[in-house]
């Protein structure tokens, strides 16, 4: 049991491998994704209004700590988009995050049934989160024209931008869930860190706004780097280039390490949960 706990020297062989595999059982994933939908939102009154009610309760929390209390400056956007486009990278990587720590144990019963790659049950809820992305983009973009905001060729930006969030969101997914599986404290720890994160980010704010010996701290914040490229791409907004390539960079590398981990420990995923 040992072996779990670090990274095992030919993980980065199986990756190729798990993702083979990965890509085989496609269906798989498709079908653990449309299934974590219809059980999120079954059932529920108000069904997948719930997708866009929870970041306008966050909406309405932040706008009125960062523009009401503090009135902190948006470099001219007005405050309600100013603060959905960051909520567009917030929410998703909050809900996948929170998600994919419970995953795997919560599916105990068919790890232990049968196989298939683990890594499916992570990259499942990186999929389905998707959706809830989606409407909350499209909040955006009705906000855009309630606003009459002008938007250039820059939205195309978004694109990128996007594939980004989900490569370090669903790397983080892999990170929390492997290591809610050795320890299950996380299952406790990974909500709080959210909520802590929800105000370090830059969601209501600007990051040129920081004093200059704290933005190295936002630099450690792989949402920092996503969250001023949604607002370049949107509102052409300034940002400082070596905040976001550090911002980025760390994401990337934190992912990176977090899919080696997972891989290196897949074998031994049955006998611990």
């Amino acid at each position: 049991m040992r072996n779990s706990y670090t990274i095992d020297a030919n993980a980065r062989v199986n990756i190729i491998a798990t993702w083979r595999e990965c890509w085989q059982r496609r269906d798989l994933i498709r079908l653990l994704s449309l299934r974590d939908i219809k059980v999120r939102y079954t059932q529920t009154f108000l069904g997948m209004s719930w997708a866009i009610i929870n970041p306008l309760v966050s909406l309405l929390l932040l706008l009125f700590v960062f523009h009401v209390v503090a009135k902190v400056d948006t470099s001219g956007v007005p405050p309600l988009l100013f603060i959905v486009s960051g909520l567009c990278a917030w929410n998703y990587f909050s809900k996948v995050t929170g998600e994919s720590g419970i995953s795997i144990v919560g599916a105990q019963d068919l790890v232990k049934k049968i196989y298939f790659p683990r890594l499916i049950i992570p990259l499942s809820k990186a999929l389905g989160g998707l959706m809830d992305l989606l409407i909350v983009l499209l909040f955006l973009f009705v906000l855009l024209l309630v606003y009459n905001y002008p938007v250039g060729w820059n939205i195309l930006l978004l694109i990128p931008c996007i594939v980004m969030l989900l490569i370090i969101t669903t790397g983080f997914g892999i990170w929390i869930s492997a290591l809610t599986i050795r320890f299950r404290d996380f299952h406790y720890i990974v909500p709080v860190l959210l909520r802590i994160g929800m105000f370090v980010s830059p969601i209501a704010f600007n990051t040129n706004t920081v004093p200059q010996d704290y933005k190295w701290l936002m630099g450690l914040n792989p949402l920092t780097g996503i969250i001023d490229a949604f607002r370049f791409a949107l509102f052409q907004t300034p940002y400082d280039p070596m905040v976001m390539l550090m911002s980025l960079s760390i994401g990337v590398i934190i992912s990176l390490l977090g899919l080696l981990y997972f891989v290196s420990m897949e074998k031994y995923i049955a006998d611990i949960v």
